[in-house]
């Protein structure tokens, strides 16, 4: 008769490594030890390596765009444990000197003029009046004189008006240097006394006037 061959024991033939029990540390499996569990708020494996976005509480206001928070927690914020900080935008391009060139603009209002300063500048401003007027008079009449106008005037008034027994208009007796002269400073002097009172009692008026209308609104330009 055959033989039967001889059985072993499961303990001997079992191919599986033993397993460790329920809740005992340092279990293996396959000879391997298994990966320890990711800490809690640890971003996800596979995630890339960006931050978490920051959460915020229903009714918290949110900062201004561009605001740097401190560490992970944004202000009126929820911290997130683990992101990473969020940077700030760039700075802007007048900031790094890049934008010259602007123009700020000011408006002004003129409320209230001093008559003293008003009556001095324009005291000035009548003498330098009065002095151009009277060089302007005097170069004019040596000009006609020297061009002959006087003595062809003078000439055609002796013939018109003269006579036998008496010579005719001599026109230099009215028209000469010194008469030209003598009538030019006194409208100059005229010019300068009426100019200086007229002024200052305009800046009495201007103020008057500015007392109910709020003056004169000006408006100044500076470049950068």
């Amino acid at each position: 008769m055959p033989q039967t061959p001889p059985e072993h024991s499961a303990a001997s033939t079992s191919l599986m490594p033993p397993v460790g029990g329920a809740g005992q540390g340092g279990a293996t499996y396959g000879g391997q030890t298994p990966p320890p569990p990711p800490p809690p708020g640890a971003p996800a494996a596979g995630s890339g390596g960006f931050s978490q976005p920051t959460t915020y509480a229903k009714g918290q206001p949110t900062p201004a765009r561009g605001t740097r928070t401190s560490g992970n927690t944004p202000p009126g914020g929820t911290p997130v444990p683990g992101a990473a900080r969020r940077p700030a935008p760039a700075a802007p391009a007048a900031a790094a000197g890049v934008g010259l060139g602007r123009t700020r603009k000011a408006r002004l209002r003129v409320t209230k003029v001093d008559p003293w300063s008003v009556m001095k500048v324009s005291f000035l401003l009548s003498l330098a009046v009065g002095i151009i007027i009277i060089v302007a008079a005097a170069v004019l009449w040596m000009t006609l004189d020297s061009l002959g106008v006087f003595d062809s005037l003078t000439k055609t008034l002796k013939d018109v008006t003269g006579s036998d027994s008496a010579g005719g208009l001599n026109l230099m007796d009215y028209v000469g240097f010194g008469q030209v002269m003598t009538f030019t400073s006194l409208i100059a002097v005229v010019d300068v006394v009426l100019l200086t009172a007229l002024s200052t009692l305009s800046a009495f008026i201007y103020n008057a006037a500015a007392g109910f209308t709020g003056g004169v609104e000006l408006t100044l330009a500076e470049e950068d």
